[in-house]
């Protein structure tokens, strides 16, 4: 539990430090990403960009794990 919290720590602090690259490489805005925009309401649900970042994690945990 010890070792999975501190990964996750370690993840969490890395994509906060890499958040500027990270929008200038579009993540956030790519095509199937859901937003809303009204006078004085905004929605805005990434879900193309939740995939991506979910393969991404998946791979990197299979490779990780063996």
């Amino acid at each position: 539990m010890q070792k999975l919290l501190i990964t996750l720590g370690i993840i969490l602090v890395a994509a906060g430090l890499l958040w500027p690259l990270i929008t200038k490489l579009g993540l956030g805005r790519l095509p199937g990403d859901i937003r809303i925009e009204r006078e004085s309401f905004a929605f805005y649900f990434p879900l193309t960009t939740m995939i991506i970042v979910s393969i991404i994690l998946t791979l990197i945990f299979r490779f990780w794990g063996k």
